[in-house]
């Protein structure tokens, strides 16, 4: 597995016109993002979240929970957990189309497992588990640097031409 260089921080947030989108594989489209040819999605920026792995099947988000991203209890929102691993899943599954095809997420499931404190480094991680001409299915979890795990998901998608 090579790390590949994450997306610059500073690139303004867009959606993608569609022809351009369409243009590319899902992979070559999650590429321009993290290397900032394409811009951010706008969520990214409120989640204080960037692309920083991505290979074909497997996508990294990496970010920090501020304060902003708590609970009435001062805890990180479930919310969160529940977004940043529906993208970086999705994402993943992403990598797996051909030009002209879309995704949508039909029904995700988060386990959490423990508290992320504010201000903790995570990784939320995406994997392809099977990927089929309409359906794909994909995993994902949020760590911290050390390897500590806070949730587990999964995803189903459905895939279709544009």
């Amino acid at each position: 597995m090579r790390k590949m260089k994450a997306n610059r921080p500073d690139i303004e947030s867009g959606v993608v016109p569609d022809g351009e989108r369409a243009a590319k594989t899902g992979l070559e489209f999650m590429q321009a993002i993290r290397d900032g040819d394409l811009p951010r999605p706008p969520i990214t920026g409120l989640l204080q979240l960037h692309i920083d792995f991505v290979e074909k099947g497997r996508v990294i988000f990496r970010g920090q929970p501020s304060a902003q991203m708590t609970n009435p209890m001062g805890t990180v929102h479930g919310g969160w957990y529940g977004t940043i691993l529906d993208s970086a899943m999705g994402c993943a599954v992403m990598t797996m189309l051909e030009k002209n095809r879309m995704y949508t997420t039909l029904e995700f499931k988060v386990n959490l497992t423990r508290g992320l404190p504010v201000g903790t480094e995570a990784l939320a991680i995406g994997e392809v588990v099977h990927a089929g001409r309409s359906t794909a299915v994909a995993s994902g979890r949020i760590e911290d640097s050390s390897g500590r795990l806070y949730a587990v998901a999964t995803t189903t998608c459905m895939l279709f031409d544009r």
